[in-house]
């Protein structure tokens, strides 16, 4: 599971006042055992997490602790059964994310927080930085998500455009990547351009088959409707009526970061995500990224989201990675 948000209220010996119980009904029994999980390991989850006790008779629950981690767990455990009562399903990473989340005020995100609907799947934000994210993406003609690995910035654009899609709102997506990987160049690789390609854009295609049935996706691509294409391609262009996400873009160069942003056309919104601890580009070389989100910082119509490691959703390791890279970087010690 990912990292969970740090509190102060773990431990029964943390000196923080015990509230009065909490107790919740559920109404659908048959919603718990999924909410509560395997041999209520969700709770247990949740127990060593926050620092509280759970106790389960039916379809009642109560929460005995201190009162901040007391109501954090309540909230938490509404999201998550207000989740199965519209029809989703609870992964392990989700428990986690309802413990993030909950840190938020109620209303941050309105009635409802934000939720991309495809095919295959709902998708919701699991810290508050990713549901700000999508908010950004609905509400401005150009996002820059920026972030170390693993915090969903090219999953959730990915979601974005085919939820989009799916509401009518953009009738096509483009999908794209500048040719630059760890240093290496594609001349070596066999194949056509699109054989030469593929291999970089594998997350794309990964973040489509999750919210598109694998039939739908290569269906829309030979039709046009998705076009996955590298950056050299974007050139001369004009992009109508379409949801454009460049993924790495901070392996892109200023003059082909420019290229790319003035080739937003009516109708069209744009997203360019990127870790800029992680540029390829020859060495002196500015990246295009870190260019663009200077040059347009306060421009109306244009959001910076910035992840940090705390937005890592992955494996809970690569927070901890995340988190000494940047330590030796402020240190400047061992540098790669």
């Amino acid at each position: 599971m990912s990292s969970v948000p740090t509190i102060e209220t773990t431990g029964t010996g943390s000196g923080k006042p015990i509230g009065a119980p909490i107790f919740l009904q559920f109404e659908d029994n048959r919603l718990l055992p999924e909410l509560f999980g395997e041999h209520d390991r969700n709770l247990v989850h949740m127990e060593k997490a926050l620092g509280v006790s759970l106790i389960n008779r039916g379809n009642q629950l109560a929460i005995e602790g201190p009162k901040d981690a007391a109501d954090l767990a309540r909230s938490a455990l509404e999201r998550l059964y207000h989740r199965l009562e519209q029809g989703e399903a609870l992964e392990a990473a989700d428990i986690d994310a309802a413990m993030r989340m909950a840190t938020q005020p109620t209303n941050l995100f309105g009635e409802e927080e934000p939720l991309l609907r495809t095919k295959r799947r709902n998708i919701s934000a699991r810290t508050p930085l990713q549901a700000k994210y999508i908010e950004a993406m609905r509400n401005n003609d150009l996002v820059f998500g920026l972030g170390p690995a693993g915090t969903g910035k090219t999953y959730l654009a990915v979601c974005c455009a085919v939820s989009l899609y799916l509401a009518n709102r953009i009738e096509r997506i483009v999908l794209s990547r500048p040719a630059v990987e760890a240093g290496e160049r594609l001349g070596f690789l066999p194949g056509d351009v699109k054989d030469k390609v593929d291999p970089y854009l594998r997350p794309i295609y990964d973040a489509l088959y999750d919210t598109l049935p694998a039939d739908q996706v290569a269906r829309k691509i030979d039709g046009g409707e998705i076009e996955i294409a590298p950056l050299a391609f974007m050139r001369g262009r004009t992009l109508k009526n379409a949801f454009v996400l460049l993924d790495e873009g901070q392996n892109a160069s200023p003059v082909q970061m420019k290229m790319f942003l003035t080739r937003l056309g009516e109708g069209s919104r744009m997203v360019v995500t990127g870790d800029m601890t992680q540029v390829d580009l020859p060495n002196g070389q500015r990246s295009g990224l870190a260019d663009a989100v200077e040059t347009l910082d306060g421009v109306q119509g244009v959001e910076a989201v910035r992840f940090g490691d705390k937005d890592v959703v992955r494996h809970p390791l690569v927070a901890r990675i995340v988190r000494a890279y940047e330590s030796r970087a402020k240190t400047g010690d061992g540098a790669i």
